[in-house]
């Protein structure tokens, strides 16, 4: 549940007059069209939460497995996300949109139909896939279709759509579930994707303009590739390292990442010294308020996915709620959401600075733990909807305004490549929270248990715990204006 940044784009677009020749309504329904696209990406990240556990009883499948189906999808998405605006750019934003929807929208229609937890998996990592091939030409085409005026507001729906597409996944998910439309149980909230994705396809042949950046750069696709390797050789010890005992490769995977990240990092330096084609800039690390700044990104998507992840399983598995009872559960939650970036986090920002950011981690803190201590305790008590809607509301402060946070000191030539980078890093938090919390869930349960709420709570505190200090550590003033 991550607020939606820029993806990588160019400002020079050459359009073929396309756009030009488009009535209002022919636009509007064209942004349409984008919106709905950005809403199955974003949606399809939360939206299986409160699924897991109908599958894992489905399949009989291991806790593992039911870690792989939710990961795999942000970890394919974060990887793939930044090469994703980069073909939009030299290949054309239409024709990857519409390639993307396609992958998205055949990719759902397997996940609906897997046969075994392996099929999933496999299908759930394709849609990300997918996702990034699609995410970043949403951005690109709506600097196409309008004119810098009618930008403004058009981008300031994205944000809200991207929000609320977030917090009502959950939600969805246990309705759909409930609903049980034409007995497809929990296959139809990846089959929903099907019908919307092909009407979405229609309108994009149809009405999308022709567009591509006059400057393409290129790829690096040997970076991306090693990046990719770097972070699947972090993460897939942490989800199943446990389950197959630890093996001597597991930890000779956990050692290669950091030295492919390192790599990665020097190839870009390299790279960019000799004007070719780069992943990022490293001048952006160049002051400390953006890297810490996705530190704090990096460690909170980590810890506000896994407290979702463990909190969709401790009701159904431990409480025996239904998806629907836990849908219904994650409103207060939302509702929190909503006002912390509404009314707290946007708009005390400007005044009180890195003191919004050190709030919000707090109160997230604080009540996460409540929350799962609820469950811990037996689920007595209607308290735990105090405890949701707060920890919603520190969840809204924090990522509010964080992303512009980290952008404030970035040099305006970089912006597009820095946004895309600080949503590679959320994406990469929420594969990794899941990883990293949802071991502790599962790993420290005995013979015929689900999983351990005191260890997961305890990560995500200690995650939080990373945030509130860099929180602190952040410039006072956040805001080159607010310079003395």
């Amino acid at each position: 549940m991550t607020e939606v940044a820029s993806p990588p784009l160019a400002v020079n677009h050459n359009t073929h007059g396309a756009a030009g020749n488009l009535t209002d309504r022919q636009k509007s329904v064209a942004y349409l069209t984008l919106m709905v696209a950005l809403v199955l990406e974003i949606v399809d990240v939360t939206i299986v939460n409160t699924a897991l556990p109908v599958i894992e009883k489905d399949f009989g499948s291991a806790a593992a497995e039911a870690q792989w189906v939710s990961a795999g999808y942000s970890l394919a998405f974060a990887l793939l996300l930044m090469l994703g605006g980069r073909l939009g750019d030299a290949l054309g934003y239409r024709g990857l949109f519409i390639t993307g929807v396609a992958g998205f929208t055949g990719a759902s229609i397997l996940c609906g139909l897997s046969g075994n937890p392996e099929q999933l998996i496999a299908a759930r990592v394709l849609q990300g896939c997918a996702g990034a091939m699609m995410a970043p030409q949403v951005m690109a085409l709506i600097q196409v279709l309008f004119e810098p005026l009618e930008r403004v507001a058009k981008l300031a729906w994205v944000g809200v759509i991207g929000g609320m597409s977030a917090i009502a996944g959950p939600i969805l998910g246990g309705l759909l579930i409930h609903a049980n439309l034409f007995g497809l149980g929990w296959r139809s909230v990846f089959l929903i994707n099907a019908p919307v994705g092909v009407v979405a396809l229609i309108v994009a042949w149809r009405l999308l303009p022709k567009a591509r950046s006059e400057h393409a750069r290129g790829i690096d696709v040997w970076g991306t590739m090693l990046f990719a390797g770097a972070m699947a050789g972090l993460l897939f010890p942490l989800v199943r390292g446990s389950d197959l005992d630890w093996q001597p490769w597991h930890f000779a995977l956990l050692l290669a990442s950091p030295i492919l990240l390192m790599i990665v990092w020097r190839r870009t330096r390299q790279r960019t010294e000799r004007g070719a084609a780069s992943m990022f800039h490293p001048e952006l690390f160049s002051q400390r308020q953006f890297p810490m700044g996705l530190l704090i990104a990096l460690l909170f998507g980590s810890s506000t996915s896994g407290f979702l992840f463990v909190f969709a399983f401790g009701v159904q598995k431990l409480l025996g709620y239904s998806p629907l009872q836990t849908g219904l559960l994650h409103i207060p939650f939302s509702v929190g959401v909503m006002i912390g970036i509404a009314f707290l986090g946007r708009k005390l920002i400007a005044s009180h600075g890195k003191w919004v950011l050190v709030g919000g981690v707090t109160c997230m803190a604080l009540f996460s733990a409540g929350t799962l201590g609820w469950i811990v305790t037996g689920g007595d008590g209607w308290w735990v909807l105090g405890c949701l809607a707060l920890a919603g509301a520190g969840m809204g402060m924090t990522n509010g305004p964080l992303t512009p946070v980290i952008l404030a000191r970035v040099d305006r030539k970089h912006a597009g490549a820095a946004s895309g980078l600080i949503k590679t890093v959320q994406e990469l938090g929420l594969a990794l929270g899941v990883a990293i919390v949802g071991t502790a869930f599962f790993a420290s349960a005995g013979p015929g248990e689900t999983g351990k709420l005191l260890p997961a709570i305890l990560v995500i505190e200690i995650l939080l715990l990373g945030c509130f200090v860099l929180a602190i550590r952040l410039p006072g003033p956040l805001f080159p204006e607010h310079d003395a």
